[in-house]
C-alpha cells in the first residue's frame, strides 16, 4: 500500500550555495529534513517505536505469566476491562493487554526478519536478472512467473503443512516466498541504469559487471530498495497474522497477533469485544505506520530531491 505524501520543497543546488558562499548541506541532513517534512511519517515512527519497545520490554518485566495456563487458575475468564485488567482477560484467563505485547514480540520479530530475507533475496535476484539481461533475464523472469502463478497463501499453507510450523521455519518460508514482486521492481531499475551513460562509460573502460552493479546499480536503486524493504516488513507481518488467523501461526503456548484475533473472533459473538478491537486497532496502525514510513523514505532517498 503506497500513500502519497505532500510535495517536498527542492533544496538549493551546489552552484547556488557556492554563489552565496554557503557550504552544501550534508546528504544525511537533507534526507532527514525531507523525511521530517512528512508529518504522518514522523508520527508513525514515534508510534512504531513505542509499540516495538512495549512488545520487547513489557513481557520481560510483566509479573503476569503469558505462557502457563495453570498460572491463570482462579482468574476470571473473559472478564471485561477493569482496574486490575485494563483490557480485560481472554478465554484462557490471560491478561489481554499483556497478551497483546507478548504476541506482538513474536509478530514483530518474525515480520522484521522475514522482511529482511525478502528484500535481500529480491534485490540480489532482480539486479542480476536486469543487469545481465538476455537469456539470463529471460530464464530468471520465467521462474518468477511460474512462482507467481501459485497463490501466495496456498503456497505458504502447503509448505507449512508438509514441513511443520516452527518459529524458524515460519521466518524462512515467509521470507523466501515473498520476494517475487520485489525482484521485479529492482529488475526494472537495473534495466534502466545499465543503459545510462555512466554505466556505458564504465563498461567501455573495462569495468566488470559486478563492479558496475556494486558501484552504480545498487546506489542508484537505493530509493526503491528502501521503500520495498519497509513494505516487505508490513507484508510479512500481515502474512504471519493471516496464517495465525487460519490456525497455522506460532505454536502454543506462544502466540501471535493473528492467532489472538482468531480466538477473539470466536468470542466476539458473545459480546467480548475487548478480545478483538484493541488488538485490531494496534495491529492495523502498525501496518499503516510502516507504509507511511516507507512512503517518506522513498522521498528521502530520491536523488532528485537532494542538492546537486
Amino acid at each position: 500500500m503506497t500513500l502519497t505524501s505532500e510535495p517536498v520543497p527542492v533544496t538549493p543546488s551546489t552552484e547556488e550555495n557556492a554563489a552565496s558562499g554557503r557550504r552544501p548541506t550534508p546528504v544525511w541532513r537533507q534526507r532527514l529534513r525531507i523525511f521530517r517534512h512528512n508529518k504522518l511519517a514522523v508520527i508513525s515512527v514515534g508510534y512504531l517505536v513505542v509499540v516495538t519497545a512495549a512488545c520487547f520490554l513489557i513481557p520481560h518485566f510483566d509479573p503476569g505469566n503469558q505462557t502457563n495456563q495453570a498460572a491463570t487458575f482462579g482468574l476470571p475468564w473473559n472478564a471485561p476491562p477493569s482496574a486490575h485488567h485494563w483490557l480485560g482477560t481472554d478465554s484462557s484467563g490471560f491478561d489481554e493487554l499483556g497478551r497483546i505485547w507478548y504476541g506482538g514480540e513474536y509478530s514483530m520479530t518474525l515480520g522484521f526478519l522475514a522482511g529482511f530475507i525478502t528484500i535481500v533475496v529480491g534485490t540480489v535476484y532482480g539486479m542480476i536478472s536486469g543487469f545481465f539481461g538476455g537469456v539470463v533475464d529471460t530464464v530468471m523472469m520465467r521462474i518468477i512467473d511460474a512462482m507467481l502463478s501459485i497463490p501466495f497463501y496456498f503456497l505458504l499453507i502447503t509448505l507449512i503443512t508438509i514441513f511443520g510450523r516452527s518459529t524458524t521455519f515460519l521466518i524462512i518460508i515467509i521470507g523466501v516466498t515473498g520476494w517475487f514482486g520485489n525482484a521485479r521492481i529492482i529488475r526494472g531499475d537495473a534495466l534502466l541504469i545499465r543503459k545510462l551513460e555512466y554505466s556505458q562509460a564504465a563498461t567501455s573502460m573495462g569495468a566488470s559487471k559486478w563492479h558496475i552493479i556494486r558501484q552504480h546499480v545498487f546506489p542508484n536503486s537505493i530509493s526503491n530498495i528502501v521503500t520495498v524493504a519497509t513494505f516487505s516488513v508490513a507484508d510479512a507481518i500481515l502474512a504471519l497474522s493471516a496464517l495465525g488467523f487460519l490456525g497455522l501461526g506460532i505454536r502454543a503456548p506462544q502466540t501471535d497477533w493473528g492467532t489472538m484475533l482468531q480466538f477473539g473472533a470466536d468470542q466476539l459473538q458473545n459480546g467480548f469485544w475487548w478480545e478483538v478491537y484493541p488488538l485490531g486497532a494496534i495491529f492495523i496502525l502498525v501496518v499503516v505506520s510502516i507504509n507511511y514510513i516507507g512512503d517518506a523514505l522513498r522521498d528521502a532517498f530520491e536523488v532528485r530531491l537532494l542538492e546537486r
